[in-house]
């Protein structure tokens, strides 16, 4: 099957997918901002590649583009939608992977209930139906771990989890997004088959990727923007 047919083409009428206006985020509680006077548009239908050292502000970047944060400072728009007023429709159309996905051993779900977990919240009564299930194990087979769609999730190695998790975000069919160090865990094949072959896939079938990374010397096969950020600031903005 053809994976660009399994993911939706949007009609993109936005030139950004991501724009940031003068944002500035703080933790609550702080009194120093996480990050500070950002500015960055993301073009729609492109790869970038946030990099930086650990505590540069990158997961915090990622929480205030979904609105996970809310920034003291700036405007934050996705596909034209200001978050601070569209913040709950806006969601409906990302995915986002976090850094933080393991799963204690004793976790009782299956591998194909997390995954649909990534839809339900989309559905009435979180119902799925027979094209949903579909999609669960379309995505499945996507990140190579179909066989294992009847396993409790905590039996699984960090790097299946993490390719689950995937999964769960991919099955949204999300126009944007959002990858947190979605290589952590993940063996040298599983990295080159989803560098090489997914995330190019998800881009042209009108998906907007922004992920993450603390490797600077990491970049995806296909890859339009290079961010780079030191101490919650973005010191330059880079095509690929």
């Amino acid at each position: 099957m053809n994976r660009e047919g399994q993911f939706l083409k949007l009609e993109q009428r936005e030139a950004y997918a991501v724009e940031l206006i003068d944002v500035s985020t703080y933790y609550y509680g702080e009194k120093r901002p996480a990050i500070t006077d950002i500015n960055l548009k993301i073009p729609v239908n492109t790869l970038s590649l946030v990099v930086g050292p650990n505590g540069a502000g990158k997961t915090t970047l990622l929480e205030t583009i979904l609105g996970l944060l809310k920034p003291r400072r700036g405007r934050v728009k996705v596909f034209g939608h200001d978050m601070a007023k569209r913040a709950q429709l806006v969601r409906k159309m990302c995915s986002y992977l976090p850094q933080d996905f393991m799963k204690d051993s004793d976790e009782p779900f299956l591998v194909k209930d997390v995954v649909a977990m990534g839809i339900a919240s989309n559905r009435d009564l979180g119902r799925l139906g027979e094209e949903d299930w579909r999609r669960v194990y379309e995505a499945l087979e996507l990140v190579g771990m179909l066989e294992f769609a009847e396993r409790p999730v905590g039996k699984l190695s960090g790097g299946q989890q993490q390719r689950v998790m995937l999964a769960r975000a991919l099955v949204r069919r999300p126009r944007l997004l959002l990858l947190d160090e979605p290589f952590s865990s993940l063996d040298r094949e599983s990295r080159r088959s989803i560098s090489e072959n997914l995330l190019p896939d998800l881009v042209e079938s009108g998906c907007t990727v922004i992920m993450v990374s603390h490797d600077l010397t990491f970049k995806p096969t296909i890859c339009d923007l290079v961010v780079r950020m030191e101490s919650g600031r973005i010191v330059e903005v880079a095509e690929a």
